[in-house]
């Protein structure tokens, strides 16, 4: 499979690239700055684009099976947009080019479908004051992707940590895993591309947890 990935610096980014060629598939990764992927594969192609320029990013999305976003906002006390925006420009470049399937990582700390009571009454309502930023931009990014005709699947983990890759977790169809309260990166990327096999995984959202 070719895949076009945006986000391939990030923490949950590298771990995808690497599972990704280790799978034989072969991946574009696109990034504003290319400097922190230092290692050469044949499977890899590195191309340098800004993602909110759809017309830059175009010709890395064009010819591709599938495109990935793993783009995170480190902003946390105040309004951001970054996944909101960059994903509208993802979706609005692969629409021009014909491309269709579409992961996306958000989070499950939005969703309380699922939860226990404690999370729902004490956890869920603290932490939606301290996230409300980051959070809004996911759920924006979310919108926008529902609302695309897209063969899309939202994955939303909880806290992710840096764990190593088991291959071992729990997933939930629509509503959150209970008791899941983080999961590491290696782990996400690893139901990414499982999803990416999985057609019963269009057009859903996804949680995972340990």
């Amino acid at each position: 499979m070719k895949i076009a990935l945006f986000g391939a610096t990030g923490a949950t980014g590298q771990h995808l690239l690497e599972q990704a060629r280790a799978a034989g598939h072969e991946v574009t990764a696109v990034v504003r700055d290319p400097a922190p992927i230092t290692t050469a594969h044949p499977r890899l192609t590195v191309v340098r684009a800004d993602v909110m320029d759809r017309n830059a990013i175009g010709p890395a999305v064009a010819g591709h099976d599938a495109v990935v976003t793993t783009i995170g906002s480190r902003e946390g006390r105040t309004p951001t947009t970054v996944q909101t925006d960059t994903t509208s420009s993802i979706v609005q470049a692969m629409q021009q080019h014909g491309v269709r399937r579409l992961i996306v990582v958000s989070n499950s700390g939005m969703v309380t479908d699922g939860d226990g009571p404690m999370s729902r009454a004490v956890a869920k309502p603290i932490l939606r004051r301290i996230l409300k930023h980051p959070w809004a931009d996911m759920q924006g990014m979310e919108d926008v992707v529902q609302a695309s005709e897209l063969d899309w699947t939202i994955l939303r983990p909880p806290m992710l940590t840096n764990g190593r890759h088991t291959g071992s977790y729990r997933t939930a169809v629509g509503h959150n895993v209970r008791g899941g309260i983080r999961v590491s990166r290696a782990n996400v990327a690893d139901l990414i591309l499982r999803c990416l096999a999985n057609e019963d995984s269009v057009r859903t959202a996804i949680s995972i947890g340990n």
